[in-house]
């Protein structure tokens, strides 16, 4: 299948990835509006421990079934966990609504595995600056469908909102089957646990994963807290929805683009330094703004339309840097560890985010952010290294 047939299909597939994080970022508000404290509110962040864990149960995805009965279970259980989301009441928020969220992140981070795992067998090497850039658009597309709830909630409310969202995952799990099969030769799936070792133990794996573990931090350690930090400002849900979810989605998927083309010219080595710089620079333009709220609304949407435009870029090359390093027979289990070690710093980082946002103010924390990505520019002379090296295929 030649590059333009496969375009299309990974769009679709990222925007089925796409919704349930969509879906994600209304909880702020949700939790917010319905009087949850900043702690609350930060402890949102600990839900994306499910995205850490997922390493455990990517081996399953490996060995049996086919990736698009994963994708399809996965959506239907998110489903039945938005309707139990519906039927919860935020005021106070609940051990029931906990355990509704936990099940829907879950359930989200086991259709990433599977999902990831078919676009790396689908992409062949040298495509991963125009597939990343695809991914990132559906990706955004699928985030923006769900964030567009935001404009219905003052007219049908929470509840009717995400029993929506749940009709929609429904029709995603049905619409899936479209995609063509994309299933890991057998012989090779069951030779895992061999393969992990040896790949981890190509060149500088130390330094891979404090990369990776590394990079992305400032953004997920800041991210919990950017729908607090409107709703404090002063803005209405529409606001939020229209200027960070919708016209950040956008400025997000026209960062892709170009993190992707920065990618094609230049490569991923170096996009990684410079777009990844861009993306420091971007948490402390939300920090002036939080430091000078005489910025006023024009501040606010300039500092979230250039979070967003920065993070599609550092996206593309980040997850080119990931798929180029990735062995196509374990794409599920490789590409799994690595997004758990991505996910799991941000993870902890933004569990405490409320904490240390009510003790510091916004402005203090948002330069917090990016000093905790720092550390990962020192591994990545190391980690670059791995982009030109010829995965070790399993009996070579």
């Amino acid at each position: 299948m030649d590059l333009r047939n496969k375009l299309p299909i990974i769009a679709g597939v990222y925007i089925i990835e796409g919704f349930p994080m969509g879906v994600h970022d209304l909880w702020a508000v949700y939790l917010r509006r319905h009087e949850a404290s900043l702690a609350e509110v930060g402890l949102l962040a600990s839900l994306r421990f499910a995205w850490t864990l997922k390493v455990l149960w990517s081996p399953l995805i490996d060995r049996f079934g086919e990736r698009r009965q994963w994708i399809c279970s996965a959506m239907a259980a998110m489903s039945a966990a938005l309707m139990c989301i519906a039927a919860s009441d935020p005021q106070p928020v609940t051990a029931w609504l906990w355990a509704a969220f936990w099940c829907y992140c879950l359930a989200s981070a086991t259709q990433d595995v599977a999902i990831d795992a078919y676009s790396i067998g689908l992409t062949d090497r040298g495509e991963e600056g125009p597939v990343n850039s695809t991914k990132a658009m559906g990706y955004r597309a699928g985030m923006l469908l769900a964030t567009a709830g935001l404009l219905l909630t003052r007219w049908i409310g929470w509840s009717a909102m995400f029993l929506i969202a749940a009709a929609i995952s429904a029709v995603m799990a049905v619409a899936v089957f479209r995609a063509p099969a994309v299933v890991a030769p057998h012989s090779e799936a069951r030779e895992l646990w061999p393969a992990l070792r040896r790949w981890l133990g190509q060149g500088h794996g130390g330094a891979v994963i404090a990369f990776v573990m590394l990079y992305r931090i400032g953004d997920m350690a800041m991210g919990p807290m950017l729908s607090a930090f409107w709703i404090d400002a002063g803005f209405s849900d529409e606001e939020i929805g229209l200027v960070s979810k919708a016209l950040g989605i956008g400025c997000y998927v026209g960062g892709a683009v170009i993190g992707g083309w920065v990618v094609a010219r230049i490569g991923i080595a170096r996009s990684l330094w410079w777009l990844g710089g861009l993306a420091l620079a971007s948490n402390l333009v939300y920090a002036a703004v939080a430091l000078f709220p005489q910025s006023g609304r024009p501040g606010v949407y300039a500092a979230a339309l250039i979070e967003s435009l920065c993070g599609g870029m550092v996206s593309t090359a980040f997850l080119s840097y990931l798929m180029r390093i990735c062995q196509r027979e374990h794409a599920a289990v490789q590409y799994a560890l690595l997004t758990a070690a991505y996910a799991l710093p941000g993870s902890v980082a933004g569990s405490f985010s409320g904490f240390f946002t009510e003790s510091m103010g916004y402005a203090s924390y948002f330069v917090l952010t990016a000093v905790f990505a720092l550390p990962a520019f020192v591994a990545l002379p190391w980690a670059t290294e791995r982009i030109d090296c010829v995965p070790t295929i399993v009996g070579e």
